[in-house]
């Protein structure tokens, strides 16, 4: 099987090449920005929307234009995945998958891409790259890059710059023997397993909390747009980003191991979105418990559930084996002895007690077990109507609708 997989490098540029960067950015930007208002002029005028060839053709002329000599001093390739970037964005609208495009304003995910493969080298002994009208170039980066370079996009975040290289290679098709699991997502315990196994939370935003106030208060406190609040906005974005690195090393250690070890893995198929809507209300009808809510949508948005199934998704194909999405309706409220649903099953928010049978049990290996009933379920009547369960792929698994 072709495994696709993604490296991201900090990069080591001298002065000369990091202002190189830049106007490669720049320039990028420039001609996503330039060819969404011509599309949105002819959208205007009522003309037909311009198709991703007839806007290289329209880059070419842009590339010779005096009044922008500096475009050809960019590599073409970036302008194009730039071009191509704007017609996948109209695509996602017209299907309804995102809203209209915008236009990228400087400083925002400043971004370039090399397409062409032939012109990338990655001596990973001496850890130098080569970039078209970059040159060598050092990188720091531990792990081994296996594969064939498809391409590579170099990104700015934090004042840093990262080279995140996209490779294939063939391996063996994987056969994973371990048993299934059920997994029930919570705040109290990140992730419970149905055989007893269970995860606590890393809380990154919370164990950071302090730092990120101190440096909002101080960022609050500065001009805007004058120097020192552009430090002061680095620091807290470098805050940021340690939250976010520590969250999703947490979440791939998981989801290794879970993958690891377990042919089929069920999870909920969670509505994050509703569940962390704003309890504000209106100024006629005002929330209650605003503030409790609030902190409990902080701290649902911190274990990163999205995130982590995005992981399992992709890696159940790597390692073998299938993920399973199941509805989540009363999964903490059935009882996995006789079956009986109430509200009154879960005392609290560890406790299960059945009130029919008296079944005792924590709430979220209760849920965990039903999860994995139902997605057993769905495999049954799968088998019974000969329809065929894939393996999972992307974030996007497949969802039985399986009554509790």
């Amino acid at each position: 099987m072709d495994r696709i997989q993604g490296y991201r490098a900090l990069l080591m540029p001298t002065a000369q090449q990091e202002q190189l960067m830049r106007q490669f950015a720049g320039a990028c930007r420039y001609v996503y920005n330039r060819a969404l208002a011509l599309q949105k002029e002819r959208h205007e005028k009522g003309e037909k929307r311009l198709s991703f060839y007839d806007l290289e053709k329209v880059l070419t002329q842009w590339r010779h234009d005096p009044e922008t000599p500096w475009l050809a001093d960019v590599p073409c390739q970036s302008q194009q995945k730039a071009l191509l970037d704007l017609d996948r964005a109209f695509k996602n609208f017209f299907a309804k998958r995102a809203g209209f495009p915008k236009f990228k304003r400087k400083g925002v995910a400043e971004r370039f891409c090399y397409t062409d493969k032939r012109c990338i080298r990655i001596n990973q002994e001496a850890r130098r790259m080569y970039l078209p009208k970059l040159g060598w170039m050092r990188y720091r980066y531990r792990r081994q890059i296996l594969g064939e370079v498809r391409y590579v996009t170099v990104v700015s975040h934090c004042g840093r710059w990262y080279a995140s290289i996209v490779t294939k290679r063939d391996v063996e098709t994987p056969i994973n023997t371990g048993e299934p699991v059920g997994i029930d997502l919570g705040v109290r315990r990140f992730a419970t397993l149905s055989n007893g196994t269970f995860y606590e939370p890393l809380d990154s935003l919370k164990r950071h909390a302090k730092a990120l106030r101190k440096a909002q208060q101080a960022m609050s406190r500065k001009t805007k747009g004058s120097n020192n609040w552009k430090k002061a906005k680095l620091r807290v974005q470098k805050i940021h980003a340690r939250v976010a690195n520590a969250r999703r090393a947490f979440l791939h250690r998981i989801s290794t191991t879970i993958s690891k070890n377990h042919a089929v893995v069920c999870i909920e198929d969670l509505n994050t979105k509703g569940m962390t809507a704003s309890a504000s209300g209106t100024k006629e009808r005002p929330g209650k418990n605003v503030r409790l809510k609030s902190a409990l949508n902080r701290c649902i948005l911190d274990q990163g559930w999205a995130e982590f199934r995005r992981q399992l998704a992709y890696k159940k194909e790597w390692y073998g084996g299938r993920l399973i999405v199941v509805p989540p309706e009363n999964t903490s409220r059935t009882c996995p002895q006789c079956g009986h649903v109430s509200a009154n099953n879960r005392k609290t928010q560890d406790e299960f007690e059945c009130v029919r049978c008296g079944f005792k049990e924590h709430a979220d290996l209760v849920g965990a077990i039903n999860v994995l009933r139902r997605a057993e379920s769905a495999r049954i009547a799968c088998q019974v109507s000969g329809d065929v369960m894939p393996p999972a792929t992307g974030t996007d698994a497949h969802r039985y609708g399986v009554a509790p």
